[in-house]
């Protein structure tokens, strides 16, 4: 099994940024994908962006241009920088992995408001 652990999130108001980050730790396959997904209240989970082993990256396009997901094989840690940042950004953001098996994060909240 795979864990994940995040870190980051918070408060900030539009315009400014945050940064997250997402160790996974466990049975980890070399070949895996490293993502972040958002749940805004009384919505569904939609996807933000990934990054696979080899570091090729999707992207939303609701988030092209302000964020930017990276990769630390090394610490098998996935990192996202949001900038930019609207309302529209608040919600709960969930790190993901697939490889071996699926795994999420336990979520970290990111509220854009001032």
């Amino acid at each position: 099994q795979v864990q994940l652990v995040e870190a980051g999130g918070g408060l900030v108001q539009p315009g400014g940024s945050l940064s997250l980050s997402c160790a996974a730790s466990g049975s980890i396959f070399e070949i895996n994908t490293l993502g972040w997904y958002r749940q805004a209240a009384g919505k569904g989970r939609e996807f933000v962006a990934s990054v696979s082993r080899l570091r090729t990256t999707r992207y939303a396009d609701s988030v092209k241009g302000r964020f930017t997901i990276s990769r630390d094989n090394a610490k098998n840690t996935v990192y996202l920088q949001m900038n930019s940042l609207k309302p529209e950004d608040t919600a709960i953001y969930y790190c993901n992995f697939r490889g071996n098996s699926v795994a999420w994060g336990q979520g970290t909240q990111v509220t854009v408001s001032g």
